[in-house]
């Protein structure tokens, strides 16, 4: 039997194709499948590029408040070391205490949804995570107080207005606690960071834990995304413009900024990679063509 085309397929073999490719997979079988791609992007995105950490304490007061969240560059440190003035996220050393109150132990459910929560990024952090302001760069000199009771960085000092309670001045300097504002001047050693938070007065920072190692850093906040009534960016501070000093100890200048002033990052791959799976799942988008009247 000889079968004949119809006359809008022998004309418009666009039609032909465009017939074909209604044959698209069931949503029943599509669905699960979009849901494990969502998920696997989450996890790629959140393991190379960018997380969102939960704020567990009061120690970043004003700029950050409890039960912030924050979004986390974790790719800039790769082409350059922190500058002065960001907020970073890091894991403490051994000298470092955690700041936030251990909860009970969660039942199967509270595990399975914290597990499922640290893989796309948004539970809250882990004993040793911390964020704070970067004050001092390897190679500065960092102490408190000048007359104004301010710190200073290589004998230039700061304004800081994002410093909203501070540490009083007639409390004595105590290693094992750091509600004094008062320290004295500390060296940056090679390879680390002199970090500070911005409430001083509940802060436990590098006053008496000691200064981080560059490599504990585990990315720049450069955002507030939630609640919504919060959506901020963090930039640096315009006082830290003001303070020069020597590079790093070992000589070498800090390689060039690429990244973006507010941290930010091209998600190409991932935006890519969901392309490609959606093309391939049945749901092509259509291009219509455009047809030319006589």
């Amino acid at each position: 039997m000889v079968r004949t085309l119809d006359e809008g397929d022998a004309v418009d073999p666009w039609r032909r194709r465009e017939r074909r490719s209604r044959r698209q997979m069931p949503l029943w079988q599509e669905l699960p499948l979009l849901l494990v791609v969502a998920f696997c992007l989450a996890v790629l995105i959140r393991t190379f590029l960018l997380q969102a950490f939960f704020i567990p304490s009061g120690s970043m007061e004003d700029t950050l408040l409890v039960n912030d969240r924050v979004l986390v560059n974790k790719v800039v440190y790769d082409v350059r070391d922190p500058q002065r003035g960001e907020v970073v996220v890091f894991r403490g050393t051994d000298k470092w205490v955690a700041q936030e109150v251990q909860e009970p132990e969660p039942g199967i459910v509270g595990k399975f949804g914290r597990t499922v929560g640290d893989l796309v990024g948004v539970s809250r952090p882990g004993e040793k995570d911390f964020i704070k302001r970067v004050i001092g760069v390897p190679g500065d000199r960092v102490r408190c107080c000048d007359a104004q009771g301010r710190v200073t960085v290589n004998d230039i000092p700061l304004d800081e207005p994002y410093v909203i309670r501070d540490s009083p001045l007639d409390l004595p300097p105590n290693p094992a606690e750091c509600r004094s504002r008062r320290f004295d001047e500390v060296v940056v050693p090679p390879g680390q960071i002199f970090v500070m938070g911005d409430h001083r007065l509940v802060s436990q920072d590098a006053r008496c834990q000691g200064p981080v190692p560059i490599e504990n850093v585990v990315g720049r906040a450069f955002a507030v995304v939630w609640p919504s009534s919060r959506w901020a960016s963090l930039p640096v501070p315009e006082t830290f413009a003001t303070v020069t000093g020597p590079t790093p100890a070992a000589g070498q200048p800090l390689a060039p900024v690429r990244p973006s002033g507010t941290g930010g990052v091209l998600l190409l791959l991932p935006v890519s990679a969901a392309l490609s799976v959606l093309a391939r799942s049945g749901r092509p988008v259509r291009l219509r063509r455009r047809r030319l009247h006589p």
